[in-house]
């Protein structure tokens, strides 16, 4: 581990003393787990009511994004996607001031206003690749990083009805050496805008330009990413993959994303980005008790 800890305001995250547990706010419409914010009317309220039971039920990080990452979405502006979450991460801070909160952005437009806003972590789905600013504002406020692996590609989409969209075309070398070697690039991005190693979290990207199989593997084998020293963040809840397996819909696949939370754990994941989180906090609890005593 290139650093035992993170500490974010009063927050200690001692990795490798629990699994911490990261609730998803999606100020979408279109979210592929039908969790979206903004079918819910008053968008703002929605959100406050869902982040209080998230931290109530265990959640130690609210993500909250703007933007819809599943396989063939169509992608927002960096206007419309600050419209949607920077209400939202205002209203958080206003009610829930001790909570940690992340942006789901790789807009770095979108980042320097969360942050300001009052968010404390980036998560970037695209390992900051996509917006050649966006190291720079998260050294700026000397925010930590979360870099996730990424080989999206549109044109490899599948779309099934039920189960929803997945990637069937992505091929690799060596699929964990290959992850490895990407993830290492990314982390060299943020070291190269002089983001320390202690502010780096790295994301395998499950369902992320990788086939049911790769997913299966890289949940199996988490353990290999975690041997390259950085804190691991696992997000694989409601995904394709667990539907594909189990030919189950979204709001169906609790048990499913139950056992990727557990193996995930059991390889060394440090925290869980899920949608879930009182069931998932409590596999996460009993996993812990279980791998790290």
């Amino acid at each position: 581990m290139k650093s035992p800890s993170l500490q974010i305001g009063s927050f200690t995250f001692n990795w490798g003393s629990r699994t911490y547990v990261m609730g998803i706010l999606n100020v979408t419409p279109d979210s592929f787990s039908g969790d979206g914010i903004i079918a819910k009317g008053d968008v703002v309220n929605a959100a406050v009511n869902q982040a209080r039971d998230f931290l109530a039920n265990g959640a130690d990080i609210l993500d909250v994004g703007g933007e819809s990452s599943r396989p063939g979405s169509a992608p927002v502006n960096a206007g419309e996607e600050l419209e949607r979450v920077i209400p939202v991460i205002q209203a958080l801070r206003q009610n829930f001031p001790e909570a940690i909160i992340s942006i789901d952005t790789y807009k770095s437009r979108v980042a320097e206003e969360a942050l300001k806003a009052g968010a404390h972590i980036v998560n970037d789905v695209w390992g900051l690749r996509a917006d050649d600013q966006l190291a720079f504002v998260a050294k700026k406020y000397n925010a930590p990083v979360i870099l996730m692996h990424n080989r999206s590609n549109p044109v490899s989409v599948e779309v099934r009805e039920k189960l929803g969209n997945a990637y069937v075309g992505a091929e690799y070398q060596n699929l964990i050496d290959d992850v490895k070697r990407e993830l290492l690039d990314c982390a060299a991005i943020a070291k190269k805008a002089q983001i320390a190693d202690s502010l780096i979290i790295l994301d395998p990207g499950i369902g992320f330009g990788k086939t049911r199989e790769h997913n299966l593997e890289l949940v199996n084998r988490l353990d290999q990413i975690r041997e390259l020293g950085y804190p691991i963040l696992l997000g694989a809840s409601r995904k394709s993959f667990i539907g594909f397996t189990l030919d189950l819909p979204a709001d169906q696949r609790v048990e499913g994303t139950a056992a990727t939370v557990a193996v995930g754990i059991a390889r060394g994941a440090d925290i869980i980005r899920v949608h879930d989180v009182k069931e998932m906090a409590r596999v996460a609890k009993m996993t812990d008790a279980i791998v790290r005593s």
